[in-house]
């Protein structure tokens, strides 16, 4: 097969890429190792950013976001027995949008291949040649036969755990890696959310974090070890510990747990975040914990650039903005890690802290929530800071 450039993953960032291209009139080539059907129904977290959202829009694939999404006008704190809400509108003219990640998949794939263009699905053995040279290619096995795809580029779009940064000479890239020592026990329950905004709890037993998917299926999640064993949390446990946490400043109302896990949590970046032909995007090159929610809008932030930098060279030929595409992208995954640690530091629990930790968190809460410039910082990241 030949294209102008494969992309290996259909997550977020490797559909949104084939999308910016294909908008470019540059033929991709998407492959990913697993199923359709798992791609589109693998419940991910999805809080969209104010420009996230309309560059969905604007490329076509926003039409039933527009619909079953949730607009948020910001978030509430809960801490000391009293909720108070922070209106990013308000504050910076902005809201955020809940669509579940797997559901921003779905619409992708099937606008793709609605469109006739190419998705190649459960791929076994990937890998990737002569990225050091003009001539990439992507070899796999699909269907039980060998495949090999000749391109100008790749996208490396294959997550946390895919091939494209092991693929990557030793001494080129620079790691930058931290686990928490924590993480979230998460669960999607058939029950509407207690409140109609996001509310973020900090209480004595630890962080906890109310949100939704839709008015009748709510997310909620608790701060939990990292080695959680879920099942010594039977769903009677886990109700209790929400309602413990929640603090009674909003009804919580019980309902089937259809879904429940336990997220480790990391921050994870490598610099640059490419070499020779091959780019990469979102998961496969930085990982921030939940707590921000800028996974995925690292991810479209990211590819936006990228497509950019790959039209320019086939409209001119001119290859700087792809030279510097790393020093273009990594400023904003660096605000995004920054912010995401801020956020998580303030509200969670860690080991061996003492009673002036605790006091410190709660008087930085109290700041937060009584004063307009720190709201406005707080809304200015979480909503999303400026694309260009």
């Amino acid at each position: 097969m030949r294209t102008q450039v494969g992309i290996i993953g259909a997550g977020p960032a490797g559909l949104m890429l084939a999308r910016l291209l294909q908008l470019a009139g540059i033929e991709s080539i998407v492959i990913e190792n697993r199923s359709r059907n798992y791609c589109e129904s693998r419940i991910r977290a999805g809080l969209i950013e104010q420009w996230a959202h309309d560059m969905l829009v604007e490329v076509g694939v926003g039409e039933r976001m527009e619909r079953e999404g949730l607009f948020h006008r910001g978030i509430k704190w809960n801490f000391a027995g009293t909720l108070h809400p922070i209106d990013f509108v308000d504050l910076v003219g902005k809201g955020v949008v809940i669509y579940g990640q797997q559901e921003v998949v779905k619409d992708m794939i099937g606008h793709r291949l609605g469109t006739g263009q190419p998705v190649l699905f459960e791929v076994e053995d990937v890998s990737v040649q002569n990225i050091d040279s003009k001539k990439p290619k992507i070899r796999f096995r699909h269907e039980g036969k060998a495949q090999e795809i000749d391109c100008d580029f790749i996208g490396g779009c294959d997550g946390f755990h895919g091939i494209c940064r092991p693929s990557i000479p030793d001494g080129v890239l620079t790691t930058y890696d931290r686990e928490y020592p924590f993480g979230w026990l998460g669960i999607l329950s058939e029950s509407p959310p207690p409140d109609e905004e996001l509310i973020y709890s900090y209480h004595d037993r630890g962080f906890a974090l109310f949100t939704m998917r839709s008015p009748l299926l709510a997310r909620l999640y608790f701060q939990c070890a990292p080695d959680e064993d879920i099942e010594k949390w039977p769903d009677d446990k886990i109700w209790e510990e929400l309602h413990a946490r929640l603090g009674g400043v909003r009804k919580l109302q019980e309902g089937e747990i259809v879904q429940k896990g336990v997220t480790s949590m990391r921050s994870f970046v490598v610099e640059p975040m490419q070499y020779g032909r091959l780019f990469l995007a979102g998961d496969s090159a930085h990982i921030v914990p939940p707590t921000g929610a800028k996974g995925m809008n690292l991810a479209l932030a990211d590819v936006r650039m990228l497509a950019r930098a790959i039209a320019e060279f086939y409209r001119s030929g001119a290859t700087e903005q792809l030279d510097g595409y790393s020093k273009k992208v990594l400023p904003r995954v660096w605000k995004a890690q920054r912010f995401s640690w801020w956020m998580t530091q303030m509200l969670h629990h860690f080991p061996h802290e003492n009673a002036f930790d605790r006091r410190r968190q709660l008087a930085e809460l109290d700041y937060l929530v009584n004063s307009r410039a720190a709201m406005t910082t707080l809304a200015e990241n979480y909503a999303g800071l400026p694309i260009d």
